[in-house]
This record gives C-alpha cells, sequence and structure tokens, in this order.
C-alpha cells in the first residue's frame, strides 16, 4: 500500500557540522586510493586509519583487523543507552571497482566538488554511505546524544572482490566484536528513483533492500583431445565449450516470485497507482508478471533483474595458436540466485552444460532475505518519510551481493539503505561502477539526515 500520495517537495533544511563533514569525508575517502583489481591485489589501509582517526576524534574506540598485509577492516561499537536492547550492525566497504583516468571528465580519484557534486570512485559506492556514517556518529559526540541499542561500526576490505579479507575474515575470525547483533543495514537502498505515477506525473520511490541473489561465479572446463587445425577432430574442447557457454547465454529462466519481490510488486504498484495483487492465488507469474512490469513504466527497473535467477558468460579462455587444437578450454559465468533457488541452479547448470564441459563455484555465496514487516524497516520507512514526505518506500530484492550475505552467517539480518536524495537528471543505478561516478552534495546532507534520524529512532526511540 502506499504511504502518501501527496506530491511535497522533499525536506533539505539548514546544514550542520554533521552536513559538512559528510561531504569533506567523502571527498577525502575518494581521495585515498583503494582500488580492488581482485586476487588480492588491494590496498585498503590507508583509507581504515583515515577512518579509525575520525573515529577516536570522537572519543570512538576503533579496532584495526587486518586479514593480510595492507587488507584492512575497522570494527568499533558505539554503546546503546538500553544495554538489553539488540545491536545494530551497519556496515560499508572502503575498496572501490578500478576507474580509468582517461575516460573521465575529472581524474576518479581527486574527490573535487564541482557544480554541486563530489565526484571520483566511490561516490556513491559506497565512500558516500562511510562519510555519513563518520559524521552522524561524530555529531552524537558533541551533542552528547546517544542511541537506544548498541551500534557496532564495520568498515570492510574486499567486497568488490570475494570479501576473503573483510566480511568473511571478521566473520569467521572476529565473530564476537558482532555479539547481540540482530540486524544490520549497508548499501544500496534509500535512494530516489523518480518514476511516472499512472497518470504520467513524477513520482519518487525510495527502494530498500531487504534481499538479495546470491553469487553464483562459475568456472566452465571442456576437454578434448589436442591436433592440429586442419585434421578432422570430434572431440574439439573449444566446441563443446562454446556450445555450452551458447545454451547458458539462450536459456530463460523461469519466473520465481519470492515474499520480498512479491511484496515489491504490491508497493510499487499501488505507489504507481496499478491494480495488481501479486499475492493473489489467481496470480500467474509466468503469464502476469511481464504485463504487469509494463504497467508499470520505469518502476519496473526495480524488479526486472529479481524476478528469475540468471548465468551471463563473460570470459573465455582457449588455445594459443590459431593451427592448433587444444586440450582444453575454459570460461567465466557470472551467476546469480534468488533465496530459495540454489537446487534449481545447480541442476539447469548440469543440463546446459551437458556430459562433456564440467563447471564448479570459483565463488559461491548463498542468498539472503530479510522480514519485510520487521519493526526496523518501518524504523527506515519513517526516517525516509520524514524528510520526504510525499515519496513511497517499497522493499526490493538485490540483482547483485554486498557483505551482508557474510554477515547474515552470523544470524544478521540485512537492509540495504544507505539514503541519497538524488535528483532525476542522475540516474543511481548507471553511476555504480561507471565513468563519472559522482554525488549530489544535497544528497549526502540528507542521507546525513536521514540515517541521523534512522540510528537513533531505531529500537524504539531517542
Amino acid at each position: 500500500m502506499a504511504e502518501h500520495t501527496t506530491r511535497t517537495a522533499p525536506h533539505t533544511g539548514a546544514g550542520s557540522v554533521r552536513d559538512d563533514e559528510a561531504v569533506r569525508f567523502t571527498s577525502d575517502l575518494i581521495r585515498i586510493d583503494t582500488t580492488n583489481r581482485g586476487g588480492g591485489d588491494c590496498r585498503e589501509r590507508p583509507a581504515a586509519e583515515y577512518v579509525a582517526e575520525r573515529l577516536a576524534e570522537a572519543g570512538i574506540e576503533p579496532a584495526v583487523l587486518e586479514a593480510a598485509p595492507g587488507r584492512s577492516n575497522v570494527v568499533a561499537r558505539v554503546p546503546g543507552s538500553d544495554p538489553a536492547a539488540p545491536a545494530l550492525l551497519v556496515h560499508g566497504h572502503l575498496d572501490v571497482v578500478p576507474a580509468d583516468p582517461a575516460q573521465w571528465s575529472v581524474h576518479p580519484f581527486s574527490g573535487e566538488v564541482r557544480d554541486g557534486m563530489v565526484w571520483g570512485r566511490g561516490a556513491i559506492d559506497m565512500k558516500n554511505a562511510d562519510a555519513v556514517v563518520l559524521a552522524v556518529v561524530r555529531e552524537w559526540a558533541r551533542s552528547g546524544r546517544r542511541p537506544r541499542r548498541d551500534i557496532v561500526l564495520a568498515f570492510t576490505a574486499d567486497e568488490e572482490d570475494s570479501a576473503a579479507y573483510g566480511a568473511d575474515y571478521l566473520v569467521r575470525e572476529h565473530a564476537h566484536l558482532f555479539e547481540g547483533c540482530t540486524e544490520g543495514v549497508s548499501e544500496s537502498g534509500g535512494y530516489t528513483f523518480h518514476a511516472a505515477d499512472s497518470g504520467g506525473g513524477p513520482l519518487r520511490i525510495y527502494p530498500v533492500a531487504a534481499a538479495e541473489r546470491g553469487t553464483a561465479w562459475l568456472r566452465l572446463s571442456a576437454h578434448g583431445t589436442a591436433g592440429h587445425g586442419s585434421k578432422v577432430n570430434y572431440d574439439n574442447a573449444v566446441a563443446a565449450l562454446a556450445a555450452a557457454v551458447a545454451r547458458i547465454s539462450a536459456h530463460r529462466w523461469p519466473v520465481r516470485l519470492t515474499p520480498v519481490t512479491r511484496a515489491a510488486l504490491a508497493g510499487i504498484a499501488a505507489a504507481v497507482g496499478v491494480p495488481a495483487d501479486p499475492h493473489s492465488p489467481a496470480f500467474d507469474p509466468e503469464r502476469d508478471l511481464d504485463p504487469l512490469l509494463d504497467a508499470l513504466g520505469p518502476a519496473a527497473a526495480m524488479l526486472r533483474s529479481t524476478v528469475r535467477n540468471s548465468a551471463n558468460p563473460t570470459m573465455l579462455d582457449a588455445g594459443y595458436k590459431v593451427n592448433v587444437i587444444p586440450e582444453t578450454a575454459s570460461a567465466g559465468v557470472d551467476g546469480r540466485i534468488l533465496p530459495g533457488g540454489e537446487a534449481e541452479f545447480r541442476a539447469t547448470l548440469d543440463e546446459l552444460t551437458g556430459p562433456k564441459v564440467d563447471w564448479e563455484f570459483a565463488h559461491h555465496t548463498t542468498p539472503a532475505s530479510a522480514p519485510v514487516d520487521a519493526p526496523l524497516f518501518g524504523e527506515m520507512r519513517a526516517a525516509l518519510l520524514a524528510h520526504d514526505p510525499g515519496a513511497h518506500v517499497v522493499p526490493v530484492c538485490m540483482s547483485g551481493g554486498t557483505d551482508a550475505k557474510q554477515f547474515a552467517a552470523l544470524g544478521i539480518a540485512g537492509y540495504g539503505f544507505t539514503p541519497l536524495l538524488m535528483p532525476p537528471s542522475l540516474e543511481y543505478g548507471t553511476l555504480f561502477h561507471g565513468v563519472d561516478e559522482r554525488v549530489p552534495v544535497e544528497a549526502l546532507h540528507f542521507g546525513a539526515r536521514v540515517m541521523d534520524r534512522f540510528l537513533t529512532a531505531s529500537g524504539g526511540g531517542r
């Protein structure tokens, strides 16, 4: 059900030290190059030291933890006023994906503030959110305010690769630091998605991630008989692999609507003004889903990648000379698995690869899902609507993954909630890993205000 039908503009309010620090810290963190090229090639320590210094200045004791030299994580606990209340984990990663300066309008590690924007790699994913959290907890120290529940802060390494040096390491080796945490929040939710209602009027939707698909990065391998390229060869590894890759690419996965995605469909349809009841037994996903998505217009983009499992071929490797048939050939496939979709994914890959191609997980994390009727979700909604009362807040399933899946192993229900007020001219999704990644200064101010309200209200009030 839609929360509001009015179209009032978001509340921005006056500036503050907190808001200014959110901008400055974003810029400072961007200038610290923490590019993660995969395979262990990254060094987060300078950013971790920066974060630890900002926390220590506020009287918060940080622990800097390394899984390997330079691969640093920071964990700290902000005590709440009620020791009996369950703790809340707030986590964000310090690493970023590579950026080619030649393709950018500004240097990707300049942190330049221009035209009301902070520019650089990590402006959206996700040094902005790290900066906002730092600014909020420092404001608490200045004002003497405290949250009701303990807030455990984790600034992690290696999220942009396998999390082996980051969240996975923390969960395996330092689980005691997260004692009492029942829920957690991190990236990819709470941002403005601009859509249109059924009459064509502007509509602001804030998706909050309550589930995410599991990661299934696959390595395919085929073995055949090596030989001269001019000879007949019916045991060609390259041909077998190519056929399997083509089958995987062409496969249309069946629709699978998880509880979170059904809730998302219902919420977005209500916001847009399209009659639909995806919870009804009469709703046939294979028959009714595509027409409903078409009726939702631009808002359907929040759903299209999360109604099925997926497997996209991304890498091929075979041979060393054009006239030599190689003995082996390999491929990489990026698979994503919906909550509850593991068995179907494995069985389908067995069928699509066939008898001549083997497959294995190069990296695998299980899907995650959190309840959309939890009080925490209501607190996130209330914090957003307090600063944008004309908006609509809906749960969604993420198409990709975050560190939330690692922390789920500790029984922590994870949500994507890093609030940003985005203008219609900037599409949040295209800025992720994109050229000229940038975030509006006012989006950071909005995020700091919403996050402050949410964290201090979480668990039953200020």
